[in-house]
């Protein structure tokens, strides 16, 4: 899953000179502007004193950490999450630098935003409120110019074209800042000292992303959290043991939802202890004896959610699943039992995929569950099945979604194979995916797209698939 938290303030700092080049702009505020920049300029002003002057500029972006605390406290992130600090391009006429490396760091003492818009002239000055390059707020000066830095909190990317966002792993620090071991004072992006520092004749002339104050929604700077919740419900994948199979791909996990007047609640007598599973070709019948343990054992993963890996070697087409601990049982499920055969080619992603709870739209404040019914193309069913069965779902592991601004072609959220943040989950109703709505802009439509990784080639293939719903106000 993927959660955004927006900078709560940030600003550019700068000790270019001005445009009569006879003085820095080190006093300059600019926490206003809907720009941030960096850049560094070597030799516009020199002297047979100073030699080649060095003119550079910073940013500084605060994020507030409680919300996220938050969360994780209520179970919504869980404390393994990774952290993403994101800074959107904003294209501009003046020349762009190539090939170089930019540096996130957390930034040692507080600062504050200031009012400053002006950041061609630099005439709006601080006046004791805000920070500069010379002091961090009001007439309290940072250790060092330019902005004091913690050691060792370095996050790196390469830019090569100059166009590419500003997207690393900023893990360390936040856990640091919610830890308590570091004070939470925010980010400073810059280049790194071996580019600034005059060794090297050369400027980095000018690097620009949108600030907090933009028009643009999705190109604000954000805090991106990415975590890998996807749960795979083998009720609906579930395989007889075969010799086909690795002793992993044999075992089938199957879970256990227990809604108690509309909420997943733990099972009172259980608790957070363990559950246990029997397995049966029929009710009443004798225990069938599993691979591993029978009963097989199993725990709670998430509040009211409980799971257990079973494996069965079976020729039966149904089996039931009896969740139990001590005397009582709690549930008895049903699952049909798929057999692992061998094929002659390597099978073909051609899929028919549709949305099957769809809605029109969507409100900002919830958080909406997107389920998909998918089957072969030329799947063609017997009138039979036509007249007395609902069509059965195919689910897929290594299913990722995409999530696209219509009107823009903007991507909002792309496919995440790395930390799984966008990898689909799957039921007994088949794939799904949740997704906070009020991360995305209201009033505005959006497109969800779909890619699956395809096994001969070992690449995701986007599918052909394209689902369209519009985000919007809840005002009443």
């Amino acid at each position: 899953m993927i959660k955004r938290y927006f900078a709560t303030k940030d600003n550019t700092i700068t000790n270019a000179f001005n445009e009569s080049l006879t003085s820095q702009s080190v006093s300059a505020s600019m926490g206003q502007s809907d720009i941030l920049e960096v850049f560094s300029i070597y030799g516009q002003v020199s002297s047979s004193g100073d030699g080649f002057s060095l003119e550079e500029s910073r940013i500084l972006v605060q994020f507030n950490v409680d919300e996220i605390e938050t969360e994780i406290s209520a179970g919504i992130i869980p404390s393994d999450a990774k952290y993403y600090l994101r800074l959107f391009n904003a294209e501009h006429g003046q020349t762009l630098p190539l090939d170089y490396t930019m540096e996130a760091h957390a930034v040692d003492g507080e600062w504050q935003e200031g009012l400053g818009l002006d950041m061609e002239g630099y005439t709006d000055l601080s006046y004791g409120y805000g920070s500069n390059w010379i002091v961090r707020s009001g007439s309290t000066a940072w250790v060092a110019e330019g902005g004091d830095i913690h050691a060792g909190t370095s996050a790196t990317q390469n830019f090569i074209t100059g166009l590419e966002d500003l997207n690393v792993e900023i893990t360390t620090q936040v856990n640091a800042w919610m830890d308590g071991a570091r004070t939470n004072d925010g980010l400073m992006v810059r280049l790194p000292t071996a580019l600034t520092d005059g060794t090297q004749p050369r400027s980095y002339y000018t690097k620009k992303f949108f600030a907090r104050g933009s028009q643009f929604f999705h190109k604000r700077p954000c805090l991106e959290v990415r975590w890998d919740s996807s749960l795979q419900d083998d009720r609906i994948n579930f395989y007889a043991s075969s010799s086909l199979a690795s002793a992993a791909d044999n075992t089938n996990t199957i879970y256990l939802y227990n809604y108690n007047r509309g909420q997943l609640t733990n099972i009172p007598d259980v608790d957070t202890g363990p559950i246990f599973v029997n397995l049966y070709d029929t009710l009443g019948g004798d225990v069938l004896t599993q691979c591993v343990d029978t009963p097989a054992t199993g725990g709670l993963v998430a509040t009211g959610i409980y799971t257990a890996s079973v494996c069965l070697e079976t020729t039966s087409s149904t089996i039931r699943d009896v969740w139990f601990s001590g005397s009582t049982e709690y549930h008895t499920g049903t699952i049909d039992v798929e057999q692992f055969s061998a094929l002659s080619a390597a099978p073909e992603n051609h899929l028919v995929v549709t949305v099957s709870n769809n809605r029109s739209h969507h409100y900002t404040e919830q958080t909406s569950r997107f389920y998909f019914y998918i089957r072969e193309k030329n799947w063609s069913p017997s009138i039979y099945t036509t007249a007395t069965a609902a069509p059965t779902t195919e689910v897929y592991e290594n299913l990722h979604f995409k999530i696209t601004k219509v009107v823009t072609d903007e991507t909002i959220f792309d496919y995440d194979t790395t930390n799984n943040s966008t990898l689909l989950s799957y039921d007994a109703r088949g794939n799904y995916f949740d997704l906070d709505i009020g991360m995305l802009e209201p009033n505005y439509t959006y497109q969800i797209e779909l890619a699956l990784y395809n096994v001969a080639t070992k690449t995701y293939e986007q599918l052909s698939f394209k689902h369209k719903f519009r985000v919007v106000n809840n005002e009443y």
